[in-house]
């Protein structure tokens, strides 16, 4: 096992973790055990990335920004990566709507599953309405003001406030730039030490990985809906995985134009987070894994992947934004209604500006999805149509999130002439080093 790359001890445990889960789901006190014994230590796991997460963005972000000689190297490389961003953005939308639009699966959704699904899951839907209804009535530049954090300890304290802390680590790494290099440089020195731990935090952690991803996947099994819906709602399912199949062709493609890299060197330099992100369907919980993996396999300079991945994970939500369009054009199929040609460019929109507001956790999607079926005219009770196999789903679109901030870091690393070869780290190379 020693030998073994990382994605593969990662897949060995998701595979037993799923056959784990099936074998005690045909026990009746099955389930139980597994959330009682099982289930914990996926959770401590999750935990332990969340744990760094914040002190990796504030520590990577302020240390890449206060690297750059001056104000102007910033925001070159801020609007390169915003606008790449939206531009992959639009197209995995305008993917979604082509794949959902020729397959059509809410065709094949009858009249008894849908009352079905509505009465299992219309709770679930209200309350994402009402979630969706609050940040509508939040007013126009409510984002502006959510963007400045009136209190940054209070801020950091939270997973979902990542956006504050950004905006906090870049303007306290602008200020270093602005300052004296004789008083910034201890001040430096601390946000260098202090990354370089916590990288080395992130090695230790993905020791614990494949068990904690068999536990989770052990989970998920016991937890699953009952087959008959995932029956019914295939034809969804298999709509949005061959979009987000299509999205992995394009990235592969985006890095192979661009910077001349093999399909396999990509895939294989991100698979571990990729396969994180599958277990967690979090793009924020797999930050530090796709941090380190990006810089260390993947070959991006510190200061480039320290700047555009934590932006990544907060406003880069391609497989989020495929599946919104997905599903809204499902649940108007379901209900029959017919959408024009105008309305799915403006689902492109909404859809657009929707994932860049999503934030980076599980179901987080779901929330934003009430403004494009409200934008579309599409009734909001449809949600719970699609709740049976969101989870899943969740999890394969994060996996698109987390590939998509990837390519956008190793372009924007290769326009600035700060992609290299990989110079991979193993978790006890100092202290072999110093033995």
């Amino acid at each position: 096992m020693k030998k073994l790359a990382l994605h593969w001890k990662i897949i060995i445990g998701m595979v037993l973790g799923i056959a784990f889960g099936l074998g005690f789901t045909t026990f009746e006190s099955g389930p139980g055990i597994i959330g009682d014994w099982i289930k914990p230590f996926g959770t401590i796991f999750i935990n332990s990335l969340k744990l760094i997460a914040i002190p990796l963005i504030l520590a990577a972000l302020i240390k890449g920004i206060s690297d750059l000689r001056d104000i102007s190297s910033l925001s070159k490389m801020g609007l390169r990566t915003i606008v790449t961003y939206v531009i992959t953005t639009i197209i995995a939308v305008s993917i979604g709507l082509l794949v959902v639009s020729t397959i059509q699966p809410g065709n094949s959704i009858e009249e008894d599953t849908r009352n079905e699904l509505i009465e299992a899951y219309g709770g679930d839907a209200e309350a994402k309405r009402v979630a969706a209804q609050n940040q509508k009535e939040a007013g126009p530049l409510q984002a502006l003001i959510d963007l400045v954090p009136s209190n940054i300890v209070s801020a950091a304290s939270s997973n979902r406030n990542m956006l504050q802390v950004i905006f906090f680590a870049v303007f306290f790494g602008i200020a270093l730039i602005l300052i004296p290099e004789e008083k910034s440089k201890t001040v430096k020195k601390f946000f260098d030490g202090l990354n370089e731990v916590i990288l080395k935090m992130v090695d230790l952690i993905m020791l614990a990985a494949p068990y904690g991803v068999f536990a989770l996947m052990a989970a998920l099994v016991v937890e699953a809906p009952s087959t008959d819906l995932f029956a019914a709602l295939g034809m969804y399912a298999l709509s949005v995985v061959i979009g987000l199949a299509l999205m992995v062709v394009f990235y592969i493609t985006l890095v192979k134009l661009f910077t001349k890299k093999s399909p396999s060197f990509f895939l294989n330099g991100i698979a571990p987070a990729q396969l994180l992100a599958f277990s967690t369907s979090s793009s924020a919980a797999t930050l530090p894994v796709t941090m380190e993996r990006v810089t260390e396999h993947l070959g991006v300079e510190e200061e480039v992947s320290s700047f555009v991945l934590p932006i990544g994970a907060t406003i880069n939500m391609d497989g989020t934004s495929l599946y919104q369009a997905v599903a809204a054009v499902f649940i108007a199929q379901a209900f029959g209604m017919d959408l024009s040609f105008g309305t799915q460019l403006g689902i492109i929109a909404t859809a657009t500006l929707a994932s860049i507001g999503s934030a980076a956790v599980p179901g987080a999607g779901m929330v934003m999805l009430v403004g494009v079926l409200g934008y579309a005219g599409i009734p909001e009770a449809g949600l719970a149509l699609i709740f049976a196999v969101d989870r899943p789903l969740d999890m394969c679109r994060t996996v698109i999130n987390v590939t998509g901030d990837a390519t956008v870091s190793m372009l924007v690393a290769n326009s600035q002439d700060k992609l290299h070869d990989p110079k991979p780290k193993e978790w006890d190379d100092h202290y072999e080093a110093v033995k």
